[in-house]
């Protein structure tokens, strides 16, 4: 049995820069769409929620307009995990039925922490295509790391952070995690 590796963290966005970053995408989202009369903020489970719901307070604090969020669920779309299917298999709707209406004929703006493979983004789009009919998708993410293993690419990227494949961004937000931060996290060869 082999001791495990030490890990090495480097942080790369403390709680003043994440601010400023969520800050300037709440910006470039106004920007595009004036008012917002026709978004929707979709926040991609867990973490994605929670930017979501940032960007639509900090847009309301900026320009005074309220920009709905909702969550959504891609679990049971993702393809890159075991599906499970028959008697007592979970089909919970990836979003609440009373959000439903915040997809058909609106700009959906898909909200993540991290876009990696691009594994989460596709299972967005499969979940969203069974909820309605968007008028656009986007797509926007805290941090871009690169290695794309299919081909998408996000409207919005508060930043590009260049990894190796066998690094790890990990993305804290209070809300769920206590702080605010960024880190790249690297496992040490011995």
């Amino acid at each position: 049995m082999s001791a495990l590796a030490p890990r090495r963290e480097n942080t790369v966005a403390g709680p003043e820069e994440l601010e400023r970053v969520l800050w300037r995408l709440a910006r470039e989202l106004q920007e595009r769409h004036p008012g917002g009369d026709q978004v929707t903020l979709c926040g991609i489970a867990t973490r994605g929620v929670h930017l979501a719901s940032r960007l639509a307070e900090l847009i309301e604090a900026q320009a005074g307009g309220r920009w709905r969020a909702v969550s959504l669920d891609t679990g049971p779309f993702r393809d890159d995990s075991p599906r499970v299917s028959g008697p007592g298999a979970q089909n919970d709707p990836p979003l609440p039925a009373a959000d439903r209406a915040a997809i058909d004929q609106r700009v959906v703006v898909l909200v993540d922490d991290v876009l990696f493979h691009g594994r989460t983004a596709r299972a967005a789009l499969v979940a969203l295509a069974g909820l309605g009919r968007p008028l656009a998708v986007e797509l926007l993410v805290l941090v871009d790391r690169g290695h794309r293993e299919l081909p998408l690419r996000a409207t919005y990227v508060g930043r590009n952070l260049p990894t190796r494949v066998d690094e790890r961004v990990r993305v804290r937000l209070r809300e769920c995690d206590g702080e605010d931060s960024i880190t790249l996290v690297r496992e040490e060869r011995e």
